[in-house]
């Protein structure tokens, strides 16, 4: 799974034109589902989420999490987050989980959210035509991917392991 947090003073929702949803201070969610994923990651995600310390302090650094600070989130499924441009010039999104399947993961991730103590979590609506709009505060933009950051997560035809730093290639794995 992948999410792009940006954090927000408001942020709003708008659903095929006409219901609006908003919050105040807190992160807009932007969530993709990729084939093969599972509620594991979902819950994963959404507790990096939560406690995510990229808020700031008294002191202006970034130490608070989202709980610490009693923010609110709004999460939109976003399947264009698993777009591969590497051919042509239009994406593929042959790598994104199908709607059903896409759905239900989405919802686990927002139900994993306010499990974890997110006071308020608003979403989009799955599928439809949205027009989001937010004031970023910072900015503060946040890219999360499980196959980089969750522990054991690399999917099959996925790299997880990092490139060798230059110079350190074989010799150094033999001594």
């Amino acid at each position: 799974m992948r999410a792009i947090l940006q954090r927000v003073t408001e942020a709003s929702v708008e659903i095929n034109g006409g219901e609006a949803r908003g919050i105040g201070p807190g992160f807009v969610i932007l969530v993709g589902v990729q084939e093969g994923d599972t509620a594991r990651e979902a819950a994963f995600l959404a507790d990096k989420t939560a406690a995510l310390r990229v808020f700031t302090d008294g002191e202006d650094k970034m130490n608070l999490s989202l709980l610490d600070v009693g923010g609110s989130a709004l999460v939109i499924s976003n399947f264009t987050l698993y777009a591969d441009c590497r051919k042509g010039r239009r994406p593929s999104f042959v790598r994104a989980e199908k709607p059903p399947a896409a759905d239900e993961l989405y919802q686990e991730y927002c139900r994993r959210l306010q499990a974890a103590g997110v006071g308020e979590v608003k979403t989009g609506q799955f599928g439809a035509k949205m027009k989001v709009s937010l004031v970023n505060d910072g900015p503060v933009t946040i890219f999360l991917d499980t196959d980089e950051i969750m522990p054991g997560a690399a999917k099959q035809g996925t790299q997880n392991e990092p490139a060798p730093a230059a110079g350190l290639g074989k010799d150094r794995e033999n001594g």
